[in-house]
């Protein structure tokens, strides 16, 4: 039975999405994605940076048994088995350069955004770098009608769910040493948040 989930999304973003890591990252760099659904985003990324270590991690077991099946058929060296990591759980000890989180932040109770921000400033390395990639509102408003829609859908499936306002994950961002480096607009009335650690 083929485990590997498709994401009609991650098809469009994935390239996006590589373009602003390789831009913010070093070519030899270690990766922890959170939330990694399916897990195209890491094939893609592994596939094109050979010398990135990319570990997956999804709480969601259906999640991890499709990640799982995209490294056994993408057999890449660099491309580690999913952890089961839960955001509000316990990480993995050790650093990264990284961390990304895909979609997560919307599609989450508020609390699970501030785990992130906590425990990311724990487990990145000096100078690493907080991907955020999702819909934003900015200045207190919606930067697209769809994302207006889209947030009203979100908060009827679930009340703690929403399109969050920017400057308030920045803001909550600064306590734990990260510094806003850039935003970029991408696929679909999407942003892409690049937040750096500074010691």
């Amino acid at each position: 039975m083929n485990r590997r989930m498709k994401s009609p999304a991650a098809a469009r973003n994935r390239q996006p999405i590589l373009e602003v890591l390789q831009a913010v990252l070093p070519e030899r760099a270690s990766i922890l994605e959170v939330a990694s659904g399916s897990g195209e985003h890491g094939v893609h990324c592994a596939s094109a940076m050979p010398g990135w270590e990319w570990q997956p991690s999804d709480p969601n077991a259906a999640a991890r048994a499709s990640i799982s099946a995209w490294c056994a058929h993408a057999g890449l060296d660099n491309l580690r088995e999913p952890l089961p990591l839960d955001v509000v759980g316990i990480w993995p000890s050790g650093r990264f350069d990284a961390v990304v989180a895909i979609n997560l932040v919307h599609i989450s109770p508020w609390e699970v955004t501030l785990a992130l921000l906590a425990q990311s400033a724990a487990h990145l390395n000096a100078g690493g770098v907080l991907y955020l990639y999702g819909p934003y509102r900015r200045d207190g408003r919606h930067t697209a009608e769809s994302n207006a829609a889209f947030d009203t859908d979100l908060r009827a499936r679930d009340s703690r769910w929403g399109v969050r306002d920017l400057e308030r994950v920045v803001a909550e961002a600064q306590p734990h040493g990260f510094l806003l480096e850039r935003i970029v607009e991408m696929p679909a009335n999407n942003l892409s948040v690049v937040l750096r650690l500074h010691a």
